[in-house]
């Protein structure tokens, strides 16, 4: 079998992130991009689903606003922890 090199550019971060991952499996980088080229090879296809980052619907922004409002209201009770939580509910 012969052997080919390629490069790839990749944001230093991650590339440091994932050595440090692999090494803790036991394996380095050029091992683990052959694994993920012989799925590739063998399926026909990438072996995981590609997708963008979900977008938020309606009803998920109108919350998250909604908890933005209540966190940085300074009328509305916190707790510290849930004994002082149940209280609250309880009374």
């Amino acid at each position: 079998m012969s052997t080919s090199t390629f490069s790839v550019r990749v944001d230093s971060a991650l590339k440091t992130e994932v050595e440090k991952c692999l090494s803790d499996m036991g394996m380095n980088m050029s091992t683990a991009i052959n694994i993920y080229l012989r799925q590739i090879a063998r399926i026909k296809a990438i072996p995981f689903i590609v997708t963008s980052a979900p977008v938020p619907n309606r009803e998920t922004l109108e919350a998250i606003e909604e908890g933005e409002r209540i966190a940085h209201d300074p009328n509305v009770p916190g707790y510290k922890d849930m004994d002082s939580l149940r209280k609250a509910l309880n009374s």
